[in-house]
This record gives C-alpha cells, structure tokens and sequence, in this order.
C-alpha cells in the first residue's frame, strides 16, 4: 500500500471536521455565464439540447446542466453526448455524485477503468476513462470535475481538494462534466477514444470560460 492511500482516510476524516466547521460560512458561487454560451459547434459536430427528468435532476442535485447530443451535419445519428452539471455549493452529504458508482446502478458494467491524458490549449490534463457495457450495447465515457481553477480526475484528489477549499476560503462549487460516445460499427474504440480526446480537448477551456474565477 502507497503511503498516501494509508493515510488517506485519516486526512479525509480530519478534512471532513473542518468542513463541517465551515458549512456556516460557504459561499454560494453562481456561474459566471450561463452553461448555453459553450460552443454549440465541437469538433464538427452539431448540438441537439436534450433535458433531464425532474427526478433525475433532483436525486443529482445540480444548480444548473446542459445535456446536449452531437451529430454530423445532415445525419440523425449521435456521433457523442456532453453533460455538465454544475453546483452552486456543496456540504456534507450534499456532494456531486460520482459516477463510477452511479453508472453500476443504472446498469452499466465497466469492462475497462483507468485514466487518460488530454491535450487542452493550456497543458495536459487527467480525465477518467471508462467502456461500459449495458445489455448489449458498449460506449466509451470521458469524465472529470472542473472549478476553483482546476481539472481533475482521481476521486480522493477530488474530495481533499474540496475539503480543503471549503474549510479555508468557503468555495466548494464545481461542475462534473461528461462525454458519452456510443460504439458501433463507424465508431470501433479506437476512433471513439481519438473523438472522445478531442472533444474533451475543446470542452476543457469551454467549460472554464463559464465558471467563477477562482
């Protein structure tokens, strides 16, 4: 065992106590524009907007999203889809669902978990890379957290970052952002990784643009 997973639950447990004497103090931190203004053209894909059921949206308790599914130009097949769900404010018990353990829920069995680098304008970045399979059907998902200026993918990073901001400046929002690209007979793996990549490439400062400055 590495020596900060052996620590790990401790520095988490002691995160947690200050964030629990900080819930008073939070700041409720709205966008700074609004989730439509990222682009709705990526990678030469078009975006179709798409909504999310009223119980859905209340089990994952996001302020504000945008669902919207791309395709080519004069085709009515979904080349990808991107999500971002974005959260004004987080507390103890009130925090952005993480989907490697919501997708098993909805059926989803992951064949492969890892991580991958992505080109951004501004430098490398780490996004969670999974391909799942659910009842026949197989689709390549990219996902990461992103606010309090920074991107990031590993869940306890994630968690202490969080911790650590909302004890000492009184910050916790952050949107989770994902990109789901079906696979099918024009779209094997690989070329689903190299337009995942990409798409991830453009969302990254897209998504920044929209956020607080931190």
């Amino acid at each position: 065992m590495r020596n900060w997973q052996r620590w790990a639950p401790g520095g988490m447990l002691a995160a947690g106590c200050l964030l629990l004497l900080s819930v008073n103090r939070q700041h409720t931190m709205p966008l700074a524009r609004p989730l439509g203004e990222i682009p709705r053209t990526i990678v030469g894909r078009e975006a179709l907007d798409r909504t999310i059921g009223e119980e859905e949206r209340r089990i994952a308790g996001m302020d504000d999203y945008l669902l919207r599914w791309y395709v080519v130009p004069g085709d009515t097949l979904a080349d990808f889809s991107t999500y971002v769900g974005y959260y004004q404010r987080q507390s103890q018990g009130e925090t952005i669902h993480s989907p490697k353990n919501c997708l098993p829920g909805a059926g989803w069995e992951a064949l492969e978990a890892g991580d991958r680098a992505v080109a951004t304008p501004t430098g490398l970045v780490s996004v969670n890379r999974y391909l799942l399979s659910n009842a026949g059907e197989r689709a390549l998902v990219y996902y990461w957290y992103q606010g309090r200026g920074r991107v990031a993918a590993n869940e306890y990073r994630v968690k202490w970052d969080l911790l650590r901001d909302s004890a000492l400046r009184g910050r916790s929002e952050e949107a989770l952002v994902r990109i789901v690209v079906p696979l099918n007979s024009r779209m094997p793996v690989e070329r689903a990784d190299s337009v995942a990549s990409a798409v991830a490439g453009e969302l990254v400062p897209a998504v920044h643009s929209v956020l607080p400055g931190y």
